[in-house]
């Protein structure tokens, strides 16, 4: 079990575009063990590899409840084909900008062309939680952030008070 550090604001590496992955080899499964090892270790349902430095087209997420069995998806080289026209509205958190929530509208069902772990190409319908879940990993990856859906002002506030109390246990909501 390797947890690796979660990169967070005002970190820059978060607003770079990464990489596609060529191929699934040892290294990118490595990579899909510590995302999943370091996401469940921080409560989290999703993480990209860029949360935790690696500019690699790689993001794993579970919205599965506690009292369920986990149930881990890896989506590599993820591309949205479509979204559907009715919205829904989920209060998101991220691991890269600890303690901070903010009400975001997303399309309520996503559907994702992807590359599994073991090479496969399939495509997902996504609905509620793991549509958002799945959309806001696609945007890590794209280099946009929740607070990217705010004003400047209240993204740079939020930055400014995430800068100065990064070891504190405040809760932001926007």
């Amino acid at each position: 079990m390797t947890i690796k550090e979660i990169i967070t604001v005002p970190d820059e590496i978060l607003k770079k575009v990464s990489e596609p992955i060529e191929k699934i080899g040892v290294n990118e499964k490595k990579l899909i063990d510590n995302l999943f090892d370091t996401m469940y270790n921080s409560n989290g349902i999703g993480l990209a590899a860029v949360q935790i430095g690696i500019l690699k087209r790689i993001l794993v997420v579970d919205v599965s409840n506690k009292d369920e069995k986990n149930q881990p998806i890896v989506l590599v080289n993820p591309v949205i084909k479509n979204l559907s026209d009715e919205k829904s509205i989920y209060e998101e958190g991220c691991l890269s900008i600890p303690e901070t929530f903010v009400e975001i509208e997303r399309p309520k069902i996503c559907e994702v062309e992807y590359i599994n772990e073991k090479g496969s190409k399939k495509i997902l319908k996504c609905d509620g939680l793991l549509s958002t879940c799945v959309q806001h990993e696609i945007n890590h990856l794209d280099g946009k952030l929740i607070i990217d859906h705010l004003s400047k002002l209240k993204k740079d506030f939020i930055i400014k008070k995430i800068s100065k109390i990064k070891k504190s246990t405040g809760r932001i909501v926007v």
